[in-house]
């Protein structure tokens, strides 16, 4: 297509935006949408190559392929390269064999499908993910792969005109599914292509349908366009639910400013903002990981503008010697296909990521105090197949070692899940089995309609099975109750040592009462746990700080024992002055995790967790010692 300034501005703005959000959020709160303006620009540029070659029947789909693979692939392979050389030197084993496992998803561009599953956009640990950016560049080859296939086809079978309105109609239905399932599902709808679709229709909708427009209107549809993509930079922080129906405003924006078609406009044209939009692709590429540079090694605070400086210089040295490269390729056979040097570049890195990857980012040659706490900060190994996050008849709940004698079971949430493994190796010798029950996130929902909570009916089925399971005559219960009455931990805030009891609340803890009442009627014994503390930061985390120095002690303190206290005061208090029948034993955990000032990470030498809040195997098998068997 001809080249066109204001879209190159278009560029910048989008850039710019990206980038000091991510060194500092504070500045720009809504930076992030910068990546919904450049759907939109790509939607655009990829919409008008695709219908421009169909209409004029010389459309390939293997040449298009090709010519984003040239754009795209070289830049991004010369940064995976480097950060797996980077790695060698500067990241623990963990975190190696971690950025391994993202070079894959980043290079075979699914790396969004990954980042999906693993965590939210804005959570805190997404500063220690080297490539958690690039999950924008597999949302578009996705659609690169995909939309020029549909397209074709549809010429087949259909008119350039009903073609047209389709891809309307498409933009407006992916629309009201992103508005839909942002509600439903945030993190889904926040890093997959059916939620991010419409964004890039909507550039596609722009070259279709273009608005003829005077002088004077273009200049109005370029500065409300402005207008709209600042606003939600400025306006819209990361506690917003998106996409959803605020990503309109971007969209909407970067939408008027193309059909403004303003080539000489000062907003757009200028030559700052010229050379920063040819260098955009790059300078994304780039900056993330410098951010994370920032945030692994504890960096001052001036170090962001250092990464700002480094962003641009790195994002011009690989346009000009990277991307502005030509790569010939006319692939006919499987020779002429492995002389297409960016596969090849791929190719290369993915078996250095997949050789990383299978030896744990050789852990092999780390300290031995480091080996032993990651490799026993481990979960259970068979939390992903019997721990729960959405609904499962409890009659096909997983039961352990012991099929046909099982008289123990575990209720609770995922702070249940190792608590199940430990008791079930423990009592695996006498020949008793134990059934497991947990759901992920599971607030107290005994006796609550199913609305109240996502596993009010399952929590309910649950109980129902254990009461009515006859064998079944011991029952360990365990739950993160605080963060269930009083919502997630900040640590290093105060905010949630400020409990307020609600109605909510209080009947939670009521119809908790009223289930142990009724278990314990029905049972022997049953076992509840004191809350467990949680960490500030992820244990590995933690020890990293150590490894870097490599000093690692045999105690590394994760929060004060008043913090803890005062945290979990309102449960604590509760199960201190319970009134429960003599055959409820209540198990307090502080001897395990803490001491008479602190509560621990790491004591003794031994990984207390897996990551912030869960128990470690270690210190499942230490909780359960006071729970009598026979």
């Amino acid at each position: 297509m001809q080249f066109r300034k204001d879209i190159n501005g278009l560029r910048a703005i989008a850039v710019i935006a990206v980038v000091l959000f991510h060194f500092n959020n504070s500045l720009i709160s809504g930076g992030f949408s910068g990546v919904d303006v450049f759907f939109v620009i790509s939607g655009f540029l990829m919409t008008g190559i695709i219908f421009k070659g169909v209409e004029e029947n010389n459309f390939s789909i293997s040449k298009f392929y090709i010519a984003r693979a040239n754009r795209i692939v070289p830049a991004l392979a010369v940064l995976c390269f480097s950060l797996i050389i980077l790695g060698w030197f500067f990241l623990t084993p963990y975190d190696y064999s971690f950025l391994a496992k993202h070079i894959k998803g980043s290079l075979t561009f699914s790396s969004n499908v990954m980042y999906w599953k693993e965590s939210g956009y804005f959570d805190t640990d997404s500063y220690y993910k080297w490539l958690l950016h690039t999950w924008s560049l597999s949302v578009e080859w996705q659609f690169y792969v995909i939309y020029p296939l549909i397209i074709v086809y549809m010429r087949k079978v259909m008119s350039i005109k009903t073609m047209k309105k389709t891809i309307l109609f498409v933009f407006i239905i992916s629309f009201l599914l992103s508005v839909v399932v942002t509600y439903q599902a945030p993190h889904f709808s926040y890093f997959m292509l059916p939620t991010r679709a419409w964004e890039m229709l909507a550039g596609g909708v722009a070259y279709l349908f273009p608005i003829v427009l005077t002088k004077r209107n273009k200049i109005a549809f370029e500065y409300t366009g402005i207008i709209l993509i600042l606003s939600t930079y400025f306006f819209i922080s990361e506690s917003d639910l998106w996409p959803g129906y605020l990503a309109i405003f971007p969209v909407l924006g970067s939408y008027l400013i193309i059909q403004a078609q303003r080539a000489n406009s000062l907003l757009t044209g200028n030559m700052l903002f010229q050379h920063i939009g040819k260098y955009s692709y790059s300078i994304y590429l780039w900056h993330w990981p410098l951010v994370v540079v920032i945030h692994y090694f504890s960096l001052p605070g001036f170090y962001i503008y250092i990464g700002l400086i480094l962003s641009i210089f790195l994002g011009f040295l690989s346009y000009k010697y990277i991307e502005r490269h030509t790569f010939k390729a006319s692939i006919f056979n499987l020779r002429s296909l492995l002389n297409y040097k960016p596969l090849m570049m791929v190719l290369s890195i993915l078996v250095l990521a997949i050789l990383i990857r299978s030896q744990n980012g050789f852990i092999n040659l780390a300290p031995e105090e480091y080996k032993y706490l990651i490799n026993n900060s481990q979960p259970s190994p068979l939390r992903g197949d019997c721990h729960i996050s959405k609904y499962k008849d409890p009659s096909d709940s997983c039961e352990y070692f012991n099929e046909n004698n099982v008289s123990w079971a575990t209720l609770g949430d995922s702070h249940s899940t190792e608590i199940a493994y430990a008791l079930a190796k423990k009592i695996q010798p006498y020949g008793i089995g134990l059934k497991h029950f947990s759901y992920s996130g599971c607030k107290i929902s005994f006796d609550m309609p199913n609305d109240f909570s996502d596993c009010a009916r399952w929590y309910n089925e649950a109980v129902d099975y254990i009461v009515n399971d006859k064998k079944i005559k011991n029952v360990v219960i365990n739950h993160r109750f605080t963060e269930g009455l009083f919502g997630e931990v900040d640590v290093s805030s105060e905010q949630h040592l400020k409990q307020e009891m609600t109605k909510s609340t209080l009947e939670m803890v009521k119809s908790f009462d009223e289930m142990v009442l009724l278990l314990a009627a029905e049972k022997e014994n049953i076992y509840l746990f004191y809350p467990i503390p949680e960490l500030p930061e992820n244990i590995k985390d933690l020890v990293r700080l150590k490894y870097r120095k490599r000093n690692i002690p045999d105690n590394i303190v994760g929060t004060s024992l008043q913090w803890y206290q005062e945290r979990n005061k309102y449960m604590i208090h509760h199960f201190d002055t319970a009134k429960y029948p003599s055959n409820v034993h209540l198990l307090k955990v502080e001897d395990i995790f803490c001491d008479s000032k602190n509560c621990y990470a790491v004591k003794n030498g031994e990984p207390l967790y897996f990551d912030d809040d869960h128990p470690s195997l270690i210190s499942a098998a230490k909780l359960i010692q006071s729970i009598k068997i026979n």
